[in-house]
This record gives structure tokens, sequence and C-alpha cells, in this order.
């Protein structure tokens, strides 16, 4: 076998070895970012904290894995950020400064269990993420509108506003305040 049809076939186990570990080989998650953020790689690199070989590596399937725990925190961040379907309505100093936020995102190795969350308005917005993209949201925020005006501004604020939104409008409607 010749040494670029090991090269190849290295890339793809590594490929699969991917789409084990996060769904998708990361190629096709980078290369998706890049597209939606009109970013370019050494862009994106700077954005998940990677040089631009390494983000290479993995694109191309060099590399498998991610092992910095804030990286795979600001591709989560990425992500999140796509399915909110944002990129397209934001202006680019709008844009600039969510790419900035995902930046300085930091990750941990470990879950603190059984202690009670410290930002109920945050794990509101993370579990209306997990559950729905940003187009559904809007859409079912849409469909309450009529019936249940404050269940869809519950639903359009803290699940496809910022955090900040999510926050104060959190605070109000659940606190009072």
């Amino acid at each position: 076998m010749a040494v670029s049809q090991l090269d190849s076939a290295t890339a793809e186990r590594n490929r699969d070895a991917q789409r084990e570990l996060y769904g998708e080989p990361l190629g096709d998650t980078f290369r998706r970012m890049l597209t939606t953020f009109g970013l370019n790689q050494t862009q994106l690199a700077s954005v998940l904290g990677l040089s631009a070989p390494m983000l290479s590596q993995l694109i191309a399937g060099h590399r498998v894995k991610i092992g910095n725990p804030a990286v795979l925190e600001r591709v989560r961040g990425l992500e999140e950020l796509a399915t909110l379907d944002s990129a397209e309505t934001l202006t680019p100093a709008e844009l600039a400064q969510r790419l900035e936020a995902v930046r300085t995102v930091t990750g941990h190795l470990t879950r603190t269990v059984g202690q009670a969350p410290s930002d109920p308005a945050a794990i509101v917005r993370h579990a209306l993420r997990e559950v729905a993209s940003g187009r559904d949201l809007r859409q079912a925020a849409l469909l309450l509108q009529v019936e249940l005006p404050e269940l869809a501004e519950f639903l359009l604020v803290c699940g496809t506003g910022s955090e900040d939104e999510a926050r104060a409008h959190y605070g109000r409607v659940v606190r009072g305040g």
C-alpha cells in the first residue's frame, strides 16, 4: 500500500472516530461554521483557541480529538449560535461581539453534581435550545402569540435572545424583578 493510500485510510478511520465522539466528522462541523459566520480558517482557529495548523489537521482527519475542554466549549458555543439562525440577522458588529464572547469561554473537565444551579435563567435558556432550534422557537412563539403572549415572549427572549436578555427577562417574569 502506498503512503498516500495509508494516509487516506488513516484519515478515514480518524473521521469515523470523530463521528463516534462528536456526531459527525469535525471537518463537517468546522466547514459549516466557516460558512455560517463568514470566517476563514485562521479566524475560526482564533475564536476556538486553536492554532491554524491544528484546526487544519482536525478538518483533514489527521487528528481525532479536541483535547482542550475550553475549545470543546467554544465549539458548542458556536454551534449554539449557528442553530439560533441569528448569524443571518446579526449586524457585523453584533456578530463580532458574539464571536468574542465565544472566544472567552473556558471549559471544565468535570461538572459538580448535587449543587443547585447558580443561574436558573441559563438553565432555562440551555434547555430550550436543547429541544428546539432558534427557527422552531420563533415559530412556536408566533403560534402562541395570540393566546399566550407572555409565553411567546418568554420563548423568544429566553430561547433566542442573548444571555443578558434572557437573564433580565427571567428576573422580571419569574422573580418579579
